[in-house]
């Protein structure tokens, strides 16, 4: 059923498919009736699913990755299609625009997509306050499983020499409305975001963010999200802070910018141009960082695995390789919501 929906969807741009579609299943799932249908579609609850990170429970080890829900707008229904958890953002301190349209591009010879979206988001004042409703209207109807992540960045006006403070604004006032954190220096569709990466710009971001939490009452895993595009002498770097200053884990990966290959053709991508490329080309990236990380960490890393999974064989791939749970975002465009269960029946058995 869900390749004819995609065939009409895949008929208007990105953009604009992803909010038409959203939008008709926050309308499915404000009612009762509606919400229960999809349960009983698509979600499966069995407590062999629960999964620990970061001294967090899990109901379930999938989730949806940041850029899916910049603005915290689909909870309910994301929750409803049978997330484990759903990461938000990427938020920033001051709401933005982001890059000029389009910015969303489909290269469906690859089942990818690439994009350029930059950081638009309603910026944290707003976002809290969409967060501060869910969670009051969750704790009251006693549904309260599914975890939230906010991904957090910089915005694209702020120096890098000052990014540090971005961060520490979106900690501050996220922290009463999510379960973990993700810091975002690895997006490739900031100008110079990627090179808050190097290891001593990256120590005084995590540093006084950790120095941040220790203030709280009650800390909240912080992770880092790192570019497949690293090399491994920089990415050994970014083990070694990691484990120094004790980070909770990383999330592996963002996007890529390279572009070898590929099925799309070579005069289709240039005129695409710049973007952060996701789906299936980069799933073995990922992979490979993840059993790298693992590897060199003995397991004290953790990871959550992003990056080309669409198929529970995928998914099985990503655990197997060291990843602790794992995320969608590309692969739920291309294979639908039913991916959720399909991905969760493989899971209880990792």
């Amino acid at each position: 059923m869900y390749k004819w929906l995609r065939y009409l969807l895949f008929l208007f741009p990105p953009e604009s498919a992803h909010h038409f579609s959203m939008f008709l299943l926050n309308g499915i799932t404000s009612t009762r009736i509606g919400r229960h249908v999809l349960r009983t579609i698509f979600t499966l609850e069995d407590p062999s699913l629960q999964r620990t990170f970061a001294g967090l429970v899990f109901k379930n080890c999938l989730g949806l990755a940041a850029g899916f829900d910049k603005n915290a707008l689909y909870m309910q229904s994301l929750e409803t299609l049978g997330f484990g958890f759903v990461e938000i953002g990427t938020v920033t301190p001051v709401a933005q625009s982001g890059n000029p349209k389009p910015r969303l591009f489909r290269l469906k010879k690859d089942e990818a997509l690439i994009n350029r979206m930059g950081f638009n988001n309603d910026g944290a004042d707003i976002v809290c306050e969409r967060l501060k409703k869910w969670k009051e209207k969750s704790a009251a109807s006693g549904n309260t499983k599914l975890r939230i992540g906010g991904n957090i960045g910089k915005n694209k006006t702020t120096p890098n020499e000052t990014a540090w403070q971005d961060y520490a604004i979106c900690f501050e006032k996220l922290f009463p409305f999510v379960d973990f954190f993700v810091v975002n220096v690895s997006s490739p569709n900031t100008p110079g975001l990627r090179e808050l990466q190097e290891k001593e710009s990256l120590r005084k971001i995590l540093t006084g963010l950790l120095e941040l939490n220790k203030k709280q009452s009650g800390r909240k895993p912080l992770l880092l999200k790192i570019s497949p595009d690293l090399s491994y002498e920089q990415l050994d770097d970014i083990i070694d802070l990691c484990m120094e200053i004790k980070m909770d884990g990383l999330i592996v990966s963002n996007t890529r910018v390279t572009r070898e290959g590929l099925n799309t053709a070579s005069d289709q991508l240039a005129k695409i141009g710049a973007g952060g490329l996701s789906g299936r080309p980069i799933r073995d990236k990922s992979t490979e960082l993840i059993e790298y990380i693992s590897s060199k960490t003995n397991g004290l890393l953790p990871t959550i695995g992003s990056g080309g999974i669409h198929s529970a064989a995928d998914a099985k791939i990503k655990l197997n390789a060291g990843a602790t749970l794992i995320q969608i975002w590309t692969g739920f465009i291309y294979e639908g919501p039913g991916l959720v269960k399909k991905i969760l029946k493989t899971s209880s058995r990792v």
